[in-house]
């Protein structure tokens, strides 16, 4: 069996592809801005800090020789001097001294944007890798302001001797604010060209959606006229790509359903003219067979007792024989659309009485039948439906066996109920199908296997409904609703025939 499971809500095909494309170009420009930033920052940094380092290494050049091993602050004041030459701050460093001089920031350092080159502000790495004499540097941010610390030794050189440390450390600031804002231009710029580049994604992902939802759509419409029975509903071919085979596809399957149901059709319509043919060609034989069933019925009882058994025996099947092939006719009309209805203005309850006691069934049914309760019905077939019922619920149920009307401004509903043990659930579903027995024992029983069919289709004739269900406290329950008052069209003609 088929599980149906409800599926959860979802954007649509058309919002999924657009967030898809705006994803993938979000995450692109990030990538392709985010690497393009860093190699851009990394080579701007070390051009910078390439050019402060040879303009150091220029100035230390110039403080050779050095005029003594052992400076005072006037000394140190003169080395941080020159090496402050063209702006920046510098300080020189012997043992507990230093500088106290700042020279001019130039024109990259503002004064009142940055603090005195102190040496208690130098990192202590740097300071270790300088007392170690080797020169090194580092950038820092102080007060949000990005610098490039340079330190270096001076160094002792005599000729035909190793060079030694002297003890003094020289310490140089530059600032690196010019290249900051280079880099926040450039990454302001890669910015701003990735939300250009996802505004020009998302409007090619909607030309291109639109270009590719459209057959979707196209097939989603045809998809539902298909199910709604138009089965010459076609597509139209554009291209050669994936969309247009599964147009070609669906065109193929459309025109080979039609073909398969219209032969269907073909095949249905043969059927019920066959059947209605038949039992029309029957009525006349059966007829004579009626008749002489009825002669050997009441000659029965004096013929030999194995041919009084074959006389009634011919006679109860050509009853049967008639009732089928009435009942055959009967539905042969509905099925071609002739059925008609001959209204009247009748008492419901006098017609549920009636209807009983024609079969002498008025003492084996209860009855709950309101007086004064009127409706515009075609009796005979209205008869036809309660004979049904209740005879199904004398044959196949347990007494007692009632019948209930009630009525209200617009329709009368009458209850055919028994006591008997219900009818299966699986059984419910088909009470109504055409030649449906509930049980395979019953296949040779009496009846057609037709009445409730054509009792529902006298219902709907009627524009009302029969439905069928079992009673909490037991037995099966057939409720027959029909409307009060109804349009008669056809000027009260009937199709004729048995009922």
């Amino acid at each position: 069996m088929s599980r149906l499971v409800e599926s959860r809500p979802s954007l649509g095909l058309r919002t999924r592809l657009l967030y898809a494309f705006a994803l993938l170009c979000v995450v692109t420009a990030a990538a392709v801005a985010g690497a393009m930033y860093v190699e851009a920052r990394i080579s701007i940094l070390q051009r910078a800090q390439d050019a402060a380092v040879e303009a150091t290494r220029g100035r230390l050049a110039t403080l050779f020789p050095l005029r003594t091993a052992t400076p005072g602050r006037a000394e140190l004041d003169e080395i941080a001097r020159v090496m402050a030459d063209g702006g920046g701050l510098a300080v020189a460093v012997y043992r507990d001294a230093h500088s106290t001089l700042l020279a001019a920031p130039g024109p990259r350092l503002r004064r009142e944007d940055t603090p005195i080159l102190d040496p208690g502000l130098i990192p202590a790495g740097l300071r270790g890798t300088v007392a170690r004499g080797e020169m090194a540097w580092q950038r820092v941010v102080w007060r949000g302001h990005p610098l490039l610390l340079i330190g270096a030794p001076l160094l002792i050189a005599e000729p035909g001797r190793t060079a030694q440390v002297s003890g003094i450390e020289v310490y140089t600031a530059r600032s690196l604010a010019p290249e900051q804002l280079s880099i926040d231009s450039l990454a302001a710029r890669a910015w701003l060209a990735g939300g250009a580049a996802l505004v020009l994604s998302v409007v090619l992902a909607s030309l291109a959606t639109r270009g590719v939802l459209r057959p979707v759509r196209e097939l989603g419409r045809a998809a539902r006229l298909l199910g709604e029975g138009d089965l010459r509903t076609r597509i139209a071919v554009r291209g050669s790509d994936e969309l247009a085979d599964v147009a070609r596809t669906f065109n193929e399957t459309a025109a080979e359903l039609e073909r398969h149901v219209e032969q269907l059709r073909e095949m249905e319509a043969d059927a019920r003219r066959f059947v209605a043919d038949v039992s029309h060609e029957l009525r006349t034989p059966l007829a004579a067979l009626a008749a002489v069933a009825d002669v050997l019925d009441e000659e029965a009882a004096e013929l030999p007792e194995t041919a009084g058994r074959a006389a009634r025996l011919v006679s109860q099947e050509t009853l049967s024989l008639t009732g089928l092939v009435n009942d055959l006719i009967e539905i042969s009309r509905f099925d071609s659309g002739v059925a008609a209805l001959a209204l009247n203005e009748v008492d419901v309850a006098e017609l549920v009485r009636a209807t009983l006691h024609a079969r002498g069934w008025s003492e084996s049914v209860r009855t709950e039948l309101p007086a004064g309760v009127t409706a515009r019905l075609d009796p005979r077939r209205v008869d036809v439906v309660l004979a049904n019922l209740v005879g199904n619920a004398l044959r196949h149920g347990e007494p007692p066996v009632s019948v209930r009307l009630s009525a209200g401004a617009e329709e009368i509903v009458l209850e055919v109920r028994d006591h008997g043990p219900g009818l299966d659930e699986a059984v419910l579903p088909h009470v109504f199908d055409r030649f449906y027995k509930a049980s395979a024992a019953r296949a040779r029983s009496e009846g057609s296997g037709l009445g409730l069919a054509i009792a529902r289709e006298n219902a709907r004739l009627h524009r009302g409904d029969l439905t069928v269900a079992n009673a909490p406290d037991g037995g099966a329950v057939f409720t027959l609703r029909l409307p009060r008052r109804m349009d008669d069209p056809d000027g009260h003609l009937d199709s004729g025939g048995p009922a």
